[in-house]
């Protein structure tokens, strides 16, 4: 399991099954072809409600709208330089971010909520800017 297929379940995003495929029967007849059924809607999960129920009942005061350290914290995560580089390698980071790790975190922040809204999870656009 990739590093942020950890975060999305965690998160309960991407658990649904895959729709089911079109199948065509060995019979040649136009009636003998199913059609496949219709997708399923992705169900949108409240992000920001569960990480602020995790963040209400944490000892610690962690701010994972702005963190990547709070909010890998916040999913029981390893969130150390090492995992945070590795993630950050797996997105797509520039190079030049990788460098420094401020930059790469503000990096890595806003892709990971841009990711997670992209795969189904409910992020607020303030949070996606």
């Amino acid at each position: 399991m990739s590093f942020f297929n950890k975060i999305l379940a965690k998160l309960g995003i991407g658990s649904a099954e895959a729709a089911p495929t079109q199948t065509v029967a060995t019979d040649p007849k136009p009636e003998a072809i199913t059609t496949p059924a219709a997708p399923a809607a992705i169900a949108l999960v409240d992000v920001v409600a569960q990480l602020e129920q995790k963040a209400a009942s944490n000892p610690q005061k962690l701010n994972w709208r702005t963190s990547i350290v709070d909010l890998l914290k916040l999913l029981d995560i390893d969130s150390s330089l090492g995992a945070r580089k590795e993630l950050a390698t797996e997105l797509g980071c520039p190079a030049e971010l990788m460098t420094d790790s401020a930059q790469m975190n503000m990096w890595l922040h806003k892709t990971v909520l841009a990711r997670i809204a992209a795969n189904g999870g409910n992020v607020p656009a303030d949070l996606l800017d």
